[in-house]
């Protein structure tokens, strides 16, 4: 069993478990942001279904598909770009830290790591102390990665 085959059972377990379905247009979707190294919009994902799948979606129906997937938490939305990865935590069955992710302004791959939940915590009081109220734990860097930053030294 493939990697992607095995973290699609996993989201299909995660979604059955919280009384929803991960149905065929729901894992292509799915498949095709396991498949990328990098976030992808609704129309590259409806592009990607049409021609690698040969399953044509509209946008919108994607759309739909990846609110959905946000909601079971099996994707996130990186509100900078407006586009979306899958989550890098599916098949883990533990409590994981806020997300972060790292996105190479190069060649767009992104990489999600956790940040540690009494360092946002502080991030918060900080926002606070500033008079405004924090929205969305959720940290989007822009950064090099190692292999963009070695062709280009």
């Amino acid at each position: 069993m493939t990697t992607i085959e095995n973290t699609l059972k996993h989201a299909e377990e995660h979604c059955r478990i919280n009384g929803s379905r991960l149905t065929e247009k729901r894992k292509s979707v799915l498949t095709g942001l396991l498949q990328s190294e990098k976030a992808l919009s609704a129309y590259e994902l409806a592009d990607y279904c049409a021609k690698e799948l040969d399953q044509p979606l509209p946008a919108m129906s994607v759309y739909r598909i990846l609110d959905f997937l946000q909601e079971e938490q099996l994707v996130h939305k990186l509100s900078l770009a407006n586009k979306y990865v899958a989550c890098s935590h599916i098949t883990c069955d533990h409590a994981h830290d806020v997300p972060q992710f790292l996105i190479c302004s190069h060649c767009q791959k992104v990489t999600e790591i956790g940040v540690n939940k009494a360092m946002i915590q502080d991030l918060k009081s900080n926002v606070e102390n500033a008079g405004y109220k924090l929205q969305s734990p959720q940290l989007e860097m822009n950064c090099i990665c190692e292999s963009c930053a070695q062709s280009t030294s």
